[in-house]
């Protein structure tokens, strides 16, 4: 039997699963195990979650990794994370937990935030010589719906003032995993990204700005230390190596938020070369050379994991969040879709399910369209009152009709998105990679591609993207490999080219669609006066 090479323990924690994969460095991913995770929704716009079922789910899917996999477990050398961004956990100075993960769902602060960073002249409520000061540094700038860790801080300080007092450090999802990994108290370039408090303007040496951190209203010593993506931070601390079952001598590399994480899972570590993920949420990411911002598209150029490059990044909050949706709360109880898997199960039965449905309608869906925002917009609009509907439904439509008009409903968006993204990249993007759990649906790939109007790769392995990506990383920064090396060892299991006689209805349809948000953009801030 020929021997097992090095492998990466490669952690994907997710808004709805913690995953984990064995990795080698050259990108095959061995093992595949995964939990889901609960979210708690509440009032005002709340999304929270508990740290501690992450550190549970993570025990319980390295055990099944050893079930199935003992050898490959055995060559475990390093452990590498890859988690949700934009959320927010205060610990105290032992490292203990003081609140639960606010998640990037999360829009309680968006008060808070103005009355830090108000003033006149403002814009979206936010002082425009703060503003300027934020795009120069940084890049880009707080999201006035509350969304980011500059916003979830300021929630803690001014809502649960006793809490915020006996807070050490407020950590991102991936420094706690880290914390509770090594015992070490970092964030990475990626990860403190949005607290927006650091100058980014050398990608090679992410810093903490004064003035910045002085206008945060968090006090300085909050603020973890910053280590690159790709640093050995250290081996696992007794406590975690006992919890995980796994030798103390296993390295922990800093690793990456999913978007930085997925950038490399795709691949696409070249300038320029696009991905467009898709999960919970999508975003369209390419890397590029240089610090830019589009403030009107919500689009930035900002820290990443491959060395003096930044990560051009357009995000959009919900993609596969509408299938779930679909699916829990409009099908019936007895119907076959309830028991066909979950979006983020790599089993992907219910994209079977839906790839024998979606091809039955005609594209257009039988005129039903359908707008994809059911919790607001971050690109290219930065919209927290933006609701989701459908629209042209009569006594003819049925739910196959509906099915359709959510996957193009995302895809149309998505073309909104790309308008903005060949504006900002200076050229049409002409193909790109599609990854992320609802890659596995191959009628979406094709609605994808027919939409854009462009070459559709898809990844062989899409629900592992962000996992070989945390593989990747780990590989670079115990130095088995270099980023100039992962395009060549990315794999694609089909391409999707445009079909020719669907472009005529989408260009109409999506000049519909571009028309219904202008029309609806006023009724939603009415309805949610």
């Amino acid at each position: 039997m020929p021997a097992v090479p090095p492998q990466v323990l490669a952690v994907d924690l997710g808004t709805s699963g913690m995953k984990a994969a064995l990795v080698a460095a050259d990108g095959t991913v061995t093992g595949w195990a995964q939990r889901p995770l609960p979210l708690r929704v509440l009032p005002g716009g709340g999304a929270e979650q508990d740290p501690q079922t992450w550190w549970d789910a993570l025990a319980a899917v390295v055990a099944d990794l050893g079930r199935d996999h003992p050898d490959q477990l055995r060559a475990v050398g390093t452990l590498c994370c890859s988690t949700q961004g934009e959320a927010t956990i205060a610990v105290d100075a032992a490292g203990e937990t003081l609140t639960p993960c606010i998640t990037w769902l999360d829009m309680r602060g968006a008060g808070n935030l103005r009355r830090q960073f108000g003033g006149f002249p403002a814009y979206g409520g936010l002082s425009v010589r703060r503003i300027a000061r934020w795009l120069r540094l940084t890049g880009g700038m707080p999201s006035t719906t509350g969304k980011d860790p500059a916003a979830h801080m300021l929630l803690v300080r001014d809502e649960l003032p006793h809490v915020y007092e006996r807070t050490a450090t407020f950590l991102n999802a991936l420094d706690w995993l880290n914390l509770k990994l090594t015992g070490r108290t970092v964030a990475t370039a990626d990860s403190i990204l949005t607290s927006w408090v650091t100058d980014n303007r050398r990608p090679g040496d992410i810093r903490y700005s004064p003035a910045l951190v002085a206008d945060c209203g968090i006090d300085a010593d909050k603020l973890p230390p910053i280590v690159a993506c790709t640093e050995v931070i250290g081996t696992l601390c007794p406590p975690a190596a006992a919890h995980l079952g796994l030798p103390e001598t296993v390295r922990v590399v800093a690793g990456a938020i999913d978007n930085t994480a997925a950038a490399v899972g795709a691949g696409t570590t070249a300038d320029n070369d696009p991905h467009l993920y898709l999960g919970t949420s999508s975003w369209i990411a390419a890397h590029v050379p240089a610090k830019k911002t589009d403030v009107f598209a919500q689009i930035a150029s900002v820290p990443c994991a491959v060395p003096d490059r930044y990560l051009m990044t357009a995000l959009q909050a919900t993609a596969g969040a509408n299938l779930t949706w679909l699916k829990e709360k409009i099908v019936e109880y007895d119907d076959p879709l309830v028991g066909a898997g979950h979006l983020s199960r790599d089993e992907g039965s219910i994209f079977d399910a839906f790839d024998v449905i979606i091809p039955t309608v005609p594209a257009g869906a039988n005129g039903v369209l359908y707008t994809p925002w059911l919790y607001g917009e971050r690109a290219p609009v930065d919209d927290p009152h933006l609701r989701a509907a459908f629209l042209n439904i009569s006594l003819d439509t049925n739910r196959s009709d509906l099915l359709r008009a959510v996957f193009e409903g995302v895809a149309l968006n998505t073309r909104w998105l790309a308008g903005a993204v060949d504006r900002f990249l200076g050229s049409p993007v002409t193909s790109l990679t599609i990854t992320g759990g609802g890659a596995r649906s191959a009628a979406w790939c094709q609605i994808f591609a027919d939409v854009l109007g462009i070459e559709v790769r898809r990844d062989a392995n899409p629900v592992a993207v962000n996992a070989r990506g945390a593989g990747w990383i780990g590989a670079v920064g115990t130095g088995a490999i270099s980023f100039a090396d992962v395009p060549a060892l990315i794999r694609h299991a089909d391409v999707y080219s445009p079909t020719a006689a669907h472009r005529a209805r989408y260009d109409e349809i999506f000049d519909i669609y571009r028309d219904l948000h202008r029309r609806l953009a006023p009724v939603y801030r009415r309805l949610h006066r």
